[in-house]
């Protein structure tokens, strides 16, 4: 009999938390057991799960006594507090936030690009930024034939990168601009709806914004190549759940538009959109609900004789943050890395 194991998701209720949910059923992930853990406020609700309704918790000590595995998509604040305790309980802690990415000794894993690091965990592996994930997916393949030294990436996130009540929010915008009033803006500064402002995290004294900088820290350390010049320009946009990216590549050499695109038709991941007679190449309505990442409009720097341009899609709550993380924890399954680590008290706190 297959080996199954027992999953907690820490954030149950929120929008990657039960993309999670629907994630773990359609792939048939080896449960035995699943445990919906949140804060105190959505404890007691249910959500549904292969036709069963499943009561959510709220989070504990205790909660999470005998799980292998948790998937936490809580918020930074949140994943400090419980992932070192469940660690200790022996649990392995695939975390969304952004609050262990940079720490040297935590595993930051795109299975596409650096499958091979989740085996050095200590019991924490990171979910990159969702901006980071698509466009690692999208450019490593032509990366390995052909190193990239420089990238330069602008982004055009949509509204779930800020939760459920971000994606609400719009459209109760859209509804009130539509109907003659002045529209009012909670989870984001400004209202978004019919707008578009740049990415509304705080700001360095360089002008970069945290969003900005993740794309540059987290492209480097995915790649183990802490030299790589990297420069993003991050705007929010008028659009429910699937990012967009402009990407500009950097090489040493000349880079055939025909081989990037052979590479990238058959890279793990990806589904390559160009239909240049309809003028037809990856849009954000056709990428939301897909697991893929889809790229097109590949073409020639006219600028740079060794650059590139293209142009990609991906669903910001999918590839870019709940499948990325499952596709963690199946690859610990299918690697036998489920170890508990030794030294789970001497995690370094950050």
């Amino acid at each position: 009999m297959a080996q199954s194991y027992r999953v907690a998701i820490l954030g149950a209720t929120g929008a990657v938390g039960t993309e999670l949910l629907e994630l773990l059923e359609k792939r048939n992930f080896p449960l035995s057991d699943l445990k919906l853990l949140a804060s105190a406020r959505s404890a007691g609700s249910h959500l549904l799960f292969k036709g069963e309704k499943l009561l959510v918790e709220e989070v504990s000590d205790r909660a999470f006594d005998g799980v292998d595995i948790v998937l936490a998509s809580a918020g930074g604040s949140t994943s400090r507090a419980w992932a070192p305790k469940a660690v200790v309980a022996g649990a392995v802690v695939i975390d969304n936030s952004s609050a262990f990415r940079m720490d040297p000794t935590v595993p930051l894993v795109v299975p596409e690009v650096n499958a091979y690091a989740a085996a050095e965990h200590c019991g924490i592996i990171a979910n990159p930024n969702c901006t980071t994930i698509l466009m690692s997916v999208a450019v490593y393949p032509l990366h390995q034939v052909q190193p990239i030294r420089r990238i330069v990436a602008a982004t055009y996130q949509s509204a779930s990168g800020a939760g459920a009540r971000a994606m609400e929010e719009v459209k109760v915008q859209a509804q009130a601009i539509l109907h003659g009033q002045t529209p009012s803006a909670e989870i984001f500064p400004y209202p978004l709806a019919f707008n578009l402002f740049p990415h509304n995290s705080p700001l360095n004294e360089q002008g970069y914004c945290e969003e900005e900088l993740k794309m540059v820290n987290e492209t480097r350390k995915i790649f183990a190549a802490p030299d790589l010049r990297v420069t993003a320009t991050c705007v929010r946009v008028p659009v429910l759940r699937a990012h967009s990216e402009a990407i500009n590549l950097e090489f040493d050499q000349p880079f055939s538009v025909a081989q990037a695109r052979e590479i990238l038709s058959q890279a793990p991941g990806i589904k390559l959109v160009e239909d240049w007679s309809a003028n037809h190449f990856p849009m954000p309505i056709e990428a939301s609900g897909q697991d893929d990442v889809l790229v097109g409009r590949i073409r020639q720097d006219l600028s740079h004789p060794c650059g590139l341009e293209l142009w990609l899609c991906g669903d910001q709550i999918r590839k870019g943050a709940a499948l990325n993380a499952v596709q963690i924890a199946e690859l610990l399954v299918q690697k036998n890395l489920l170890k508990t680590p030794v030294a789970a008290n001497d995690r370094r706190s950050t």
